[in-house]
């Protein structure tokens, strides 16, 4: 390959992976990952039908030759003495051994290290691997699962190895999260125990839980842990210090029990059995986590009977008088809808086909700088539509409109979002609040006066969109879509409409929606949408 060509080719890689990064943030994306690895599974087995056939003429070669030589070498000067065998004798060792030398030294494996060397440039990094494990304890902590639950997938089952198990701990090990290396090494060490082959240690296993189980303060559990470290390797030098440190902690302990003087317990809370979930930034955790599962939802008989169905035209809608949508009451107040056959699957597939090149790492922005950026608490990709790009964006845009009443020409663009392992976005406002006045400042329209969310796929378990505020969980179903007014008429925002959309337990998630912004819809609002209780 010429120079200039190879310098091409390899810019054109480097440019592809810049865009194809956190493949964990999205699954329509990560599919490709399976072809690429289908790819390299057909070029592998060339490579072993290559070998093979090599192995094969070389051991021809040698049975032919085991033959020859112990007729020739019972007789050496027998054999010779035929002109015929004193001249094949010269020429293989002359020529055909050099051949077979040739042969052996064939390097087989060009076609498939050329194969794995491209498709590596476009393989998951580190940061992807670390993203998938926090995304398998983030649904491991939401949906309440423990790891031997986590392994048992839908008809696509697959189980966690003790090699995985133990990955999984040394990726909250790095990050500091002691309780999720505890509840994975505790795994790794179970599945060891009970035989299963693996090539990872007891011994490595027992180093990093017993430290982690010293963290939460459990030091008489710690100290057992480390003995039976000892136990299988004496010279450890880390274990042996830190059992002396810890015995040392015990004595400590039991000389100020004796002298009745109050120590601070080495015993941890514990909930269930297992070690307390540390606290973390979000104030509504428990609420937000259970309305995933479907716990918690405040949906009561009287609240049930203001819900209603009914067929919307907009407000007579020309556009609609003929073929009005159907509406559901998903919510009373705030007044939540859904509308059913919204896009179809030709509509639905050709979005996802306009998106997903462009899918980049969802972004929020920052209150303080209004800069866009990313979060851990919002796991998917995201891509914006133009009217330009298709005119089936032109046609969901004027969907909208025409449902909602409310104009496109100062609607932000379509966004097109789609969940990866665990893809989630924490609670969250839609509006900009007081404390953050310049968040849309740039876009000179205003603040996001409503929120129109279409459901592009059917998730098979999680995935919800919950609003902890007033204990709402609503479920994706393709095709459908869901409106609520993020602001009251005052231009005040609604603070009830902080929501969330739960990690994906099982699927794929993909949703588009449309943000409404204030001006030109100042005398566009509908009459008769409740603000308050």
């Amino acid at each position: 390959m010429k120079p200039w060509l190879q310098l091409v080719l390899l810019t054109c890689i480097c440019l592809f992976w810049q865009t194809e990064a956190e493949f964990f943030t999205s699954i329509g994306q990560m599919t490709d990952l399976i072809y690429a690895e289908k790819d390299l599974v057909q070029s592998l087995k060339e490579y072993i039908r290559a070998e093979e056939s090599k192995l094969s003429q070389i051991k021809s070669w040698a049975e032919k030759m085991d033959v020859l030589t112990s007729k020739s070498a019972s007789d050496p000067e027998g054999y010779l003495a035929h002109p015929v065998n004193a001249y094949k004798l010269v020429k293989r060792l002359n020529t055909d051994w050099l051949e077979l030398e040739n042969l052996v030294l064939q390097d087989t494996t060009n076609g498939f290290i050329a194969n794995l060397t491209i498709q590596r440039q476009f393989f998951p990094t580190e940061e992807d691997e670390t993203g998938a494990a926090k995304a398998l304890m983030r649904l491991q902590d939401t949906y309440k699962l423990d790891p031997e639950t986590l392994s048992r997938g839908t008809k696509y089952r697959s189980s966690l190895t003790v090699g995985d198990c133990f990955g999984m701990g040394k990726t909250a090990y790095n990050d500091g999260d002691y309780y999720h290396t505890v509840l994975w090494m505790e795994q790794a060490l179970k599945q060891h125990d009970e035989g299963e082959d693996t090539t990872v240690s007891k011994v490595e296993i027992l180093d990093y839980l017993s430290y982690a189980v010293f963290q939460f303060g459990d030091l008489h559990r710690a100290t057992e842990l480390t003995r039976r470290l000892i136990s299988l390797d004496s010279t450890h030098e880390r274990a042996g210090s830190n059992l002396r440190y810890f015995e040392k902690l015990l004595e400590k302990e039991r000389e100020d029990k004796s002298l009745n003087k109050t120590v601070a317990p080495t015993e941890p809370v514990v909930q269930g059995g297992a070690y307390e979930r540390p606290l973390d930034y979000l104030p509504e955790r428990d609420i937000y986590e259970a309305l995933c599962r479907g716990e918690g939802v405040k949906m009561t008989p009287r609240r049930q009977k203001r819900l209603f169905c009914r067929y919307h035209d907009g407000n007579r809608n020309p556009h609609l008088l003929i073929a009005p949508f159907k509406e559901e009451d998903e919510w009373d107040s705030p007044h939540i809808v859904r509308y059913y056959d919204v896009m179809s699957d030709e509509e639905i597939e050709k979005i996802k086909q306009l998106a997903k090149p462009r899918l980049a790492r969802a972004t929020v922005r920052d209150p303080k700088t209004g800069v866009l950026t990313v979060a851990s608490y919002r796991v998917s990709k995201s891509s914006w539509l133009e009217e330009d790009d298709d005119p089936v964006v032109a046609k969901v845009n004027r969907r909208m409109q025409q449902i909602t009443g409310l104009t496109v020409k100062t609607a932000e663009l379509l966004q097109v979002a789609n969940y990866g392992m665990g893809g989630q976005y924490e609670p969250h406002f839609d509006f900009s609040r007081k404390d953050e006045p310049d968040a849309f400042k740039r876009l000179g329209t205003g603040n996001r006066v409503a929120t129109f969310l279409n459901y592009m796929s059917d998730v098979e378990a999680g995935g919800a969109t919950v609003f902890p505020d007033f204990g709402a969980a609503i479920w994706p179903k393709k095709g459908t879509a869901v409106f609520w007014y993020n602001l009251f008429r005052s231009g005040e925002g609604d603070y009830r409409t902080r929501h969330a959309a739960c990690p994906v337990l099982v699927g794929c998630k993909w949703v588009s929606n449309k943000w409404f912004h204030e001006r030109g819809n100042e005398f566009l609002r509908p009459c008769g949408r409740t603000e308050v209780d």
